[in-house]
């Protein structure tokens, strides 16, 4: 009976299957399939293993949805929203009704709780990722994320939906908790953005190792860098120094640099100053809030006005010298004239005369330049004039575009030398060139608008600057000499520790680079600084050196001439 007793138990787990078969009704063998495949896709398990291919995802360039989508889909739940970052609220003007609006706040809130304030100062405070939208076609143009961290999947969510931002201009991290890894993951997804991707701003994230030199690698598309509170200490700025040029590289696609707020002394100065020696694409440079004295501001002022070059320098300078010869000799063709040309030319090479003012000197003498093409040349000159003269915050350098169309008009001179095209196909490239660096320091005379960056990035024409160690230099008593950097425009050394020490350098600094706009050879291209901060420093505001300093640089600063030229016509009208 024990037999009989368990055989019902065993037949009992048999008997739902048919019934399950019979509720079918008719469907039979295809119901069954039917119930095999619908559990795949309702059991919980199976819905958090759809999340791990986000790659099938398809980006539509809508920042709200595709990050929306790309989190669901890598298995979060809760992730930060895309919001429109808001306006800068207008200041609140004082007037007779306002006593009244307190009493209709007031009584707003004694009828609702308090919860509702407290909610909402929660929503504000929570992770967002906040964006800058164009007028016109609602395109991201910049992303601002502020105050939460940043982690390794989250970069990857962002490596698939940021390159499908056409329009995406600027990208902000504050205070994100970076790490070294987490940099070097968001430096490679850089390159995967749109070209108009120009400003990158991490402020508020210091580094152990301070690898944020790795931003301004020869292969980087940033013009612009902010690196504030980094507490970038003289380790770090000497990577930087090393990433803004060595005697065989340089960075040539950086216009501006924020260095403000760190930890930077004397020999983190000088480190930035050796950067700065061979380094002729940085016009806007802050070293604001930092511990930098007299020492590390003569080596800054130092490399701004003519300076000696090293031994290993001067050897550098003599091998490019003889590499530039041999590659001239061979690409000229074997003609008399030309063979007379190429006598001249390694005679000048000597002096550091520009190859490419032989060029076109040899060109002139047998190619007679048409009238047509000579009067729209000419007609080209008198644009160049009125863009001279049009405009606030222009900076000098803007003259150039014409110095080189005179060039090709028969005068066989070159503006900038170190803007000269290398291998001598045309002068196209190079006013290229020219007119991109021109746009930036255009911007860099108007507070630097990083909104608006130029169509002629500096990037694809990097290759047509020549090295700096082949400018003109100057022999003295056996020893050769640089005129010194004049492309930076901009320097910000607000709240250091410099006395006047280091005030008189910055003042011959001033006084070299106002002489050198009197002379002649002003309108031959950059010529210096533009605007100077030296303020809040160790020494009194009433120093003389100080007031002369002020008095030297107002003229020169673009803010201040257009002021000055928009006050004219009021006055004339008067």
């Amino acid at each position: 009976m024990s037999g009989e007793a368990s055989a019902p138990p065993a037949t009992s787990p048999r008997a739902p299957r048919p019934g399950i078969q019979k509720s079918s009704g008719a469907v039979t063998r295809k119901g069954d399939r039917g119930a095999k495949e619908k559990p795949a896709t309702v059991l919980p398990p199976v819905g958090e293993e759809e999340p791990k291919n986000p790659e099938e995802y398809q980006c539509t360039g809508i920042l709200e949805v595709d990050f929306a989508e790309l989190c669901t889909r890598c298995g979060y739940t809760d992730f930060p929203k895309v919001v429109t970052r808001p306006r800068p609220q207008t200041a609140f003007a004082p007037s007779a009704s306002t006593s009244e609006k307190p009493t209709v706040d007031d009584q707003r809130l004694s009828g609702s709780c308090s919860l509702n304030s407290l909610e909402s100062k929660y929503v504000y405070f929570r992770p967002t990722i906040q964006v800058e939208l164009e007028p016109e076609d609602k395109s991201v143009k910049e992303i601002y994320i502020r105050g939460w961290k940043v982690e390794e999947r989250i970069l990857g969510i962002f490596s698939k939906c940021l390159p499908s931002l056409s329009q995406l201009q600027a990208i902000n991290l504050w205070k994100v908790g970076l790490t070294d890894k987490t940099l070097t993951t968001f430096i490679a997804l850089l390159p995967l953005c749109s070209s108009t991707l120009r400003k990158v701003s991490l402020e508020g994230n210091p580094l152990p190792e301070q690898s944020y030199h790795k931003l301004m690698a020869a292969d980087s598309t940033i013009a612009h860098l902010s690196l504030r509170n980094n507490n970038i200490d003289d380790h770090g700025a000497r990577l930087l120094g090393q990433a803004l040029s060595t005697l065989h590289s340089c960075n040539r696609t950086l216009v501006s640099l924020n260095l403000g707020f760190n930890h930077i002394g004397d020999e983190g100065a000088g480190y930035i100053a050796d950067g700065l020696r061979l380094n002729r694409s940085l016009l806007w440079l802050s070293l604001a809030h930092n511990r930098i004295q007299d020492k590390g501001a003569l080596k800054l002022a130092e490399v701004l006005r003519p300076f000696e070059l090293t031994h290993i320098e001067v050897v550098e300078r003599r091998r490019l010298l003889l590499e530039k010869g041999s590659q001239e000799r061979s690409r000229s063709p074997s003609t008399s004239r030309h063979g007379d040309s190429k006598t001249e030319r390694d005679k000048n090479q000597l002096m550091g005369v520009s190859s490419f003012a032989l060029v076109e000197k040899d060109k002139m003498q047998t190619v007679k330049t048409p009238k047509g093409l000579g009067k729209k040349k000419e007609k080209s000159g008198e644009v160049v004039k009125k863009e001279e003269k049009s405009g606030p915050g222009q900076s000098p350098t803007q003259g150039t575009p014409k110095k080189e169309d005179s060039a090709k008009a028969g005068k066989g001179k070159v503006t900038i030398p170190e803007q000269k095209l290398s291998k001598g196909k045309g002068a196209k490239t190079g006013s290229k060139e020219k007119r991109s660096i021109l746009m930036e320091s255009e911007h860099s005379g108007q507070s630097l608008d990083y909104n608006r960056p130029s169509k002629h990035q500096l990037v694809g024409e990097a290759t047509e600057m020549v090295n700096p160690l082949l400018e003109p230099v100057e022999h003295r008593d056996g020893k050769v000499f640089m005129p010194g950097n004049k492309v930076l425009l901009h320097l910000n050394l607000l709240r250091n520790r410099i006395t006047e020490v280091g005030l008189e350098a910055f003042l011959t600094v001033v006084q070299y680079q106002a002489q050198f706009t009197k002379s002649k050879s002003a309108c031959k291209g950059p010529v210096g600084l533009l605007w100077l901060s030296l303020a809040k420093n160790c020494f009194s505001p009433q120093c003389p050196a100080y007031t002369m300093i002020q008095e030297l640089m107002l003229p020169r600063d673009p803010i201040n001439k257009s002021k000055h030229k928009e006050e004219e016509p009021v006055a004339s009208c008067t």
